[in-house]
């Protein structure tokens, strides 16, 4: 499940955009994942529980912070699901030579959504066979890609020069924009974390999942970037068509190797929205419970699972992409996946933090797992992460360039992004002045934390 939700393969092909100079940013940027696997392995282990990321802000920060990571923390994963969507319509349809009407292809499109959402609500422990199948699978594509990629340089040539000067960033708004895209691939490991009610060992397991799938996850992206940089000129690789257009450069033509790859490219989608849901809804589920979000995304099934939360975000990416095609765009998918990278980012800037504030205020707790280090080398793995996120997130807003055309591309993010804050402030603050600020209790049997409220049994 690590590799399955680090390793998100659709994100290949925007990281191979930026050229050779990402081999660059990869090795910069082990700056960010090296403090953030070792902050998820110590938090994930102290801390072991359903709320993951959640858990440790609003004990870090209190409730009202809680409701805010919890709130933008699960918004950016319908319209990332509605980005996939759109994305998974036209991977289908260039791999089995459809050509759909608008009506069919949304059809198409809802039924990604409600698939992904009712297999999301299911256990981990009857989804498992889904993520050892998308680990396959995914391990597949980039072994393909990155072999098929090592033989065309030896027989064929490249399309891009690999030379020291081409591997260095370009000072430039658009070079620095791409970091959003490179720490956005090493997102995820809280997830693994917020299934650790489910391992039989979690101290242990959570961190082995993090060490070796972080490991095995940067691994096989350096081999599908290298494999891209092979196949297809930057200037004209796609953010969304990316990955097939360069099998189908590697190989010749859409044969029915490329298709293969295509089908497997498609279920690596489902999957890993469904791997994703695992940890968002219970996040969602969590914060409902303790009345730092409204009690709908709180609401289960007779298993336990945060149906409620599921629900929302197949309400939510469903009215998307149906209104998607009103506001003509040439990449829909694009402009869903940077809302989702942002809105991610964001959440993410307040669990370094937090790991700072939890060491001071909670010494004495056992850890499992401990950042090694003393105090200057706790306020490196905390302040330098927490820099390159707020950087990227800036540089990710930010126009390529102060012309018109350039700002105008930029106003449906900036507005999502704005709405999607002042919406969620709204709905936490709402939330509050509805439930009292609740005391929290530990589940005897579950080791979770629930609120104790009048509207709660417990």
């Amino acid at each position: 499940m690590s590799v399955v939700v680090v390793m998100v393969v659709e994100s290949v092909a925007p990281a191979a955009a930026i050229g050779p100079s990402q081999f660059f940013w990869w090795g910069l940027l082990l700056l960010f994942f090296i403090p953030y696997g070792l902050i998820s392995s110590e938090l994930g282990t102290t801390y072991a529980g359903n709320g993951g990321l959640y858990d440790w802000v609003r004990r870090a920060f209190g409730p009202r912070w809680g409701g805010r990571l919890a709130w933008i923390y699960w918004i950016n994963y319908p319209f990332w699901m509605a980005g996939l969507a759109v994305l998974f319509m036209q991977v289908a349809q260039r791999i089995f030579q459809w050509h759909l009407p608008l009506w069919g292809t949304l059809l198409g499109q809802l039924l990604f959504i409600w698939t992904v959402v009712l297999v999301g609500n299911q256990p981990v422990s009857e989804s498992k066979w889904i993520m050892d199948l998308a680990a396959i699978a995914k391990i597949l594509i980039i072994f393909s890609l990155g072999g098929l990629g090592i033989y065309v340089a030896l027989t064929k040539g490249v399309a891009n020069r690999f030379t020291l000067q081409t591997m260095l960033p370009q000072a430039s708004l658009s070079s620095l924009s791409n970091i959003s895209v490179i720490i956005f691939n090493f997102l995820g490991f809280e997830v693994v974390t917020t299934m650790a009610s489910h391992m039989d060992n979690p101290q242990k397991q959570v961190r082995q999942a993090i060490i070796f799938g972080g490991l095995l996850s940067a691994l096989f992206y350096l081999l599908a970037a290298f494999g891209m940089g092979v196949a297809i000129p930057t200037a004209k690789l796609s953010a969304s068509s990316g990955l097939l257009d360069g099998f189908v450069l590697l190989v010749g033509k859409l044969n029915g190797f490329v298709v293969f790859i295509g089908g497997c490219f498609l279920y690596t989608l489902v999957s890993e929205m469904v791997s994703w849901a695992l940890g968002i809804n219970y996040v969602a589920d969590y914060a409902g419970k303790n009345h730092d979000l409204p009690t709908v995304f709180a609401k289960e099934d007779t298993k336990g699972m945060p149906i409620g939360a599921g629900y929302l975000n197949g309400l939510l990416a469903s009215s998307a992409v149906l209104l998607a095609p009103l506001f003509p765009n040439p990449d829909i998918f694009w402009s869903f996946f940077s809302l989702n990278i942002i809105a991610l980012l964001l959440s993410y800037t307040m669990l370094f933090p937090a790991f700072h504030k939890l060491r001071r205020i909670d010494s004495q707790r056992q850890r499992p797992f401990r950042v090694p280090g003393g105090r200057l080398m706790i306020n490196l793995m905390t302040w330098i992460p927490e820099v390159l996120l707020i950087l990227a997130i800036i540089f990710s807003v930010l126009p390529t360039s102060f012309s018109t055309a350039a700002i105008t591309a930029k106003l449906p993010l900036w507005i999502g992004i704005v709405l999607a804050v002042i919406i969620g402030e709204l709905v936490v603050r709402w939330t509050e002045s509805a439930h009292q600020s609740p005391a929290l209790v530990t589940h005897p049997k579950s080791n979770l934390l629930f609120a104790r409220s009048t509207h709660h049994p417990l």
